[in-house]
């Protein structure tokens, strides 16, 4: 049976797939580099579903709740929840969220922001990537603002349908309309570094090998 698409992008690491979008022309792809990680061992992939907030100080506790719960409602099983929330002092994901989420059949969390719970998290073994730890939460301070809609971070424009690739070294975003094109040629670039690495092993001189494949 062939694999799907989030199959052979987790088959993928983000080094390969950024030196394919530098080449293709689209090296804006990575987010910040402070974006990292819960657990250093997991690897994320999927298709991007967007969201964003923001504070608010004037929100109710209920108020506040009530559209964190409706976002944890509606986002789709086997997509990868990547949020904007537009500020640095509070958690945007907690342990029993990430539970929810995870039972709900959503890949992953992807945030600009801060995580709590994080020990809890880790043991679940459902990945985030994230910017801070606080043990602060949204309850009576951040509002949702947008699900599906386009968002920005860093220098990364993001649309819901996209495709992300999170790993330790950092997480890459590819535009769904390339997703094809780059899994072919991350594929076959992986295949010749296999192919160079066994040549150097083998006792060829590295820069003979470069010369060999034009590829390091």
């Amino acid at each position: 049976m062939a694999k799907t698409t989030t199959e052979r992008l987790t088959d993928c690491y983000t080094g390969a797939v950024y030196d394919v979008m530098r080449e293709m022309g689209y090296p804006d792809c990575v987010l910040p580099h402070d974006i990292r990680p819960l657990d250093d061992m997991q690897t994320l992939s999927g298709p991007i579903w967007t969201c964003s907030g923001r504070i608010n100080n004037s929100i109710s506790n209920d108020d506040s709740l009530l559209g964190w719960t409706g976002l944890l409602s509606k986002a789709p099983s086997g997509s990868v929840l990547v949020c904007q929330p537009n500020d640095s002092t509070i958690a945007h994901m907690g342990e029993l969220s990430a539970e929810t989420l995870n039972h709900r059949g959503v890949l992953g969390y992807v945030v600009d922001g801060g995580n709590r719970d994080s020990e809890f998290i880790r043991k679940l073994g459902w990945p985030v990537f994230f910017r801070y730890y606080t043990p602060k939460d949204v309850v009576g301070k951040w509002a949702v603002e947008s699900m599906g809609e386009p968002i920005e971070i860093g220098d990364v424009s993001i649309t819901t349908g996209d495709w992300i690739l999170a790993d330790i070294d950092g997480v890459v975003v590819i535009p769904q309309s390339l997703i094809d094109k780059v899994l072919d040629k991350t594929e076959e670039i992986m295949s010749t570094e296999n192919e160079l690495r066994t040549l150097i092993l083998n006792g060829m001189d590295p820069q003979e090998a470069y010369k060999k494949h034009r590829l390091f």
